[in-house]
């Protein structure tokens, strides 16, 4: 009986213990753009502070019904405002955690040497954006093309995918023309060169809005934290996009 309560008090004990180790995991649900930032950032935070950061990159609409259907999440980051207030009006984020922490714009890539002039570089080829139903990407895209007067000129060229990386590789593989893409994903594009970028008054400020999800841990919270920090936003700028503060939030 003895050996028998030693025993079932080690296995607890244990269980604590990897409990514990546990709980330092941060699991992120990030927008497929945001792959290169959150990616960095992780490694400096653990460097600084010992917590492991896992990620998870898709399309903020497929990220949001994860965490809708129980996905794990520590914290979400949306390419967009829309799928950060469908997860608040769910209760399935912290409200006082929501904040912005970067910024992008709106631009066509394609293959070196194929640079045009709107609409033409869309109007006579297929060209690649993200699906204007559901990736906010492909929304943003298509509010621009409504406003400048070309959507209904180029919507038959449109082939839509889930997000923009998709999108960026089927320009790279010389499946499509080119590119309705963010710019910081262009930046990061080996091989693709910018052609046109839209102006800022044709659609919504692409903003990214992060939260907490569910009961944060502290190593989520000092995460979150960090993203927002000048180290942060130090790696939002160099990987193309515009800082929180750029952004206006």
């Amino acid at each position: 009986m003895k050996k028998l309560f030693l025993f079932l008090l080690l296995a607890f004990s244990l269980g604590i213990s990897a409990g514990a180790h546990a709980g330092d995991k941060v699991t992120v649900f990030a927008a497929a753009s945001m792959k290169d930032v959150i990616e960095e950032a992780a490694k400096q935070f653990k460097a600084a502070q010992g917590a492991e950061v896992t990620a998870s990159f898709a399309a903020s609409s497929v990220l949001a019904k994860q965490i809708e259907a129980g996905a794990p999440a520590s914290i979400f980051i949306s390419a967009d405002e829309d799928w950060m207030n469908y997860l608040q009006e769910r209760k399935l984020i912290s409200v006082p955690s929501r904040r912005i922490i970067a910024g992008n714009a709106l631009v066509v890539g394609t293959q070196p040497g194929e640079m045009g002039k709107m609409p033409d570089i869309l109007a006579t080829e297929r060209f690649a954006m993200g699906d204007p139903s559901n990736v906010p990407a492909g929304k943003y895209g298509k509010a621009a093309l409504e406003t400048l007067g070309f959507w209904s000129e180029v919507e038959k060229n449109a082939v839509f995918a889930e997000n923009v990386r998709v999108a960026l590789q089927y320009v790279s593989r010389g499946e499509v023309n080119a590119a309705i893409v963010y710019a910081s994903d262009l930046a990061a594009a080996q091989g693709l060169e910018e052609a046109y970028r839209f102006p800022a008054s044709s659609h919504k400020p692409i903003l990214y809005p992060a939260a907490l999800v569910g009961k944060p841990s502290a190593e989520a919270k000092a995460f979150l934290d960090f993203l927002s920090s000048d180290a942060g936003q130090a790696i939002v700028r160099a990987k193309g996009f515009v800082s929180a503060a750029e952004a206006g939030s």
